[in-house]
């Protein structure tokens, strides 16, 4: 990051059209405006339409001259994911990234109290719609010469507690799925090297000024913050994609 707080992404990023999947929470709203801010022609997605709009409109009226626009797409579905992806890029001729934030969590006290409910939650949530995005994105981003696939994950997926097995699981079945896309990027690219990535950026948990607001005596001790996590975002396209294709990419230090 540069002196005054900001990452330096805004060079490697003017001009290129970036799709956000899970747009409209505290972290996807924090990476429209850094993505808005470095030049990137930002093109989000939600399942909550009304948050969705927020969001853009908030980027927009934030970076006057950006194009921001916002799409409802149901993730869930291959075929309005792949629709998503051949949209974006007949209107923007080129698609050089995707920024994978839907999530979710469920966790239990203990082991033996886990639901499985919450398991079949999750796995829609956080591994059918990476499955979805990725399957999507791939041909568009193999296209671009800065594409980037990134996936935010936790420290949970390497180092699963009692409590959270289900969702370890599905963040650590993410992160697999993630890197079988980083390898195909390994593979089109010969011996080149790489020219489109697939990484993993992976913290321990999030937090943002709402929930500092809430809960102003707690240390949120080693969270990273949305905005952090925005310039991190925006900071992986400063990287030659042969250095960060198939990386686990720490924002908390690992376990």
């Amino acid at each position: 990051m540069n002196g005054n707080g900001k990452g330096n992404g805004s060079g490697a990023l003017e001009g290129a059209v970036v799709a956000v999947a899970g747009a409209a929470g505290p972290a996807g709203r924090a990476a429209l405006l850094r993505l808005a801010e470095a030049g990137a022609v930002v093109v989000a997605s939600d399942a909550n339409a009304t948050r969705l709009a927020e969001a853009v409109d908030a980027a927009r009226y934030a970076h006057g001259g950006a194009t921001v626009t916002g799409d409802t797409v149901d993730l869930l579905d291959l075929g309005a994911a792949r629709e998503w992806a051949a949209k974006t890029e007949k209107e923007f001729g080129r698609i050089d990234g995707l920024v994978h934030l839907v999530g979710g969590w469920r966790g239990s006290a203990s082991f033996a109290e886990t639901d499985l409910a919450d398991w079949t939650l999750l796995e829609k949530l956080l591994i059918r719609t990476v499955q979805s995005t990725s399957l999507a994105f791939q041909d568009g981003l193999q296209r671009s010469d800065r594409g980037r696939y990134l996936l935010i994950s936790a420290a949970g997926a390497s180092n699963p507690t009692a409590g959270n097995a289900a969702y370890a699981a599905s963040k650590a079945a993410a992160e697999a799925w993630t890197l079988a896309l980083a390898d195909s990027f390994r593979k089109a690219g010969g011996e080149e090297g790489p020219q489109s990535a697939a990484a993993i950026l992976v913290v321990k948990a999030l937090v943002h000024d709402a929930m500092r607001a809430e809960r102003p005596n707690a240390k949120f001790a080693g969270f990273t913050d949305v905005k952090e996590l925005a310039d991190a975002i925006a900071g992986v396209w400063d990287r030659p994609a042969s250095e960060v294709n198939g990386k686990r990419l720490w924002l908390t230090p690992q376990p």
